[in-house]
């Protein structure tokens, strides 16, 4: 589909494609060992960290199963990258997809990954009109567990010591939320408990 939904603003973040001159914005966060404790891809350096905003660069649009989207989560007032949320297309069948995203931690626990993801949520059910969305999370980071639960998400698969991840043995969470239920938990908001029936 077409760019033509990019970028995406919400209350206070820009979320745009990378660009060549990101590298100081990207090299900000995504070297650091907090966040290379969760991440895939390593990046010790700077130029490994220029070879994964390479490939960011890359993911503009979703056309096709395999593709992913990356968006940088830029800041409003000050334009500085604070991390990125991915959204891939894994089965055109069934309507999956799957996020991710990173974030400095230094502007977390601030709402801007929970920002990012909701808009993130809205641009693949309501645009890319995919059926489920679910997320993989380490047992160890509990700032995203708690911030998945909080939007909505269920969780639906706990796989323990499943595989050795960067020399140790992971606990992998899986989270994902359908399309009906997205649109439910924007739209209808529940009543107080003493206004409840039953």
């Amino acid at each position: 589909m077409a760019n033509s939904i990019l970028p995406v603003q919400t209350d206070r973040l820009i979320l745009r494609t990378f660009e060549r001159g990101d590298i100081e914005g990207v090299s900000a966060y995504h070297a650091l060992p907090t966040v290379q404790r969760y991440v895939f891809s390593r990046t010790r350096d700077r130029s490994e960290v220029a070879a994964a905003l390479n490939i960011m660069r890359g993911h503009v649009s979703l056309q096709r199963p395999g593709d992913t989207l990356t968006l940088a989560m830029v800041r409003l007032g000050d334009q500085q990258i604070i991390g990125h949320v991915s959204l891939h297309w894994s089965d055109a069948t069934a309507g999956q997809g799957e996020i991710r995203f990173v974030i400095n931690p230094s502007y977390s626990g601030q709402g801007y990954a929970n920002e990012a993801i909701s808009a993130l949520l809205d641009l693949a059910f309501d645009h890319y009109r995919i059926h489920r969305i679910f997320t993989r999370c380490d047992g160890r980071n509990h700032h995203s567990i708690k911030l998945l639960q909080q939007m909505g998400m269920r969780l639906e698969a706990h796989y323990r010591e499943h595989a050795l991840f960067q020399g140790e043995w992971d606990e992998e969470l899986h989270f994902a939320v359908l399309d009906r239920e997205w649109q439910r938990s924007a739209k209808v908001k529940d009543l107080p408990p003493r206004h409840r029936v039953a």
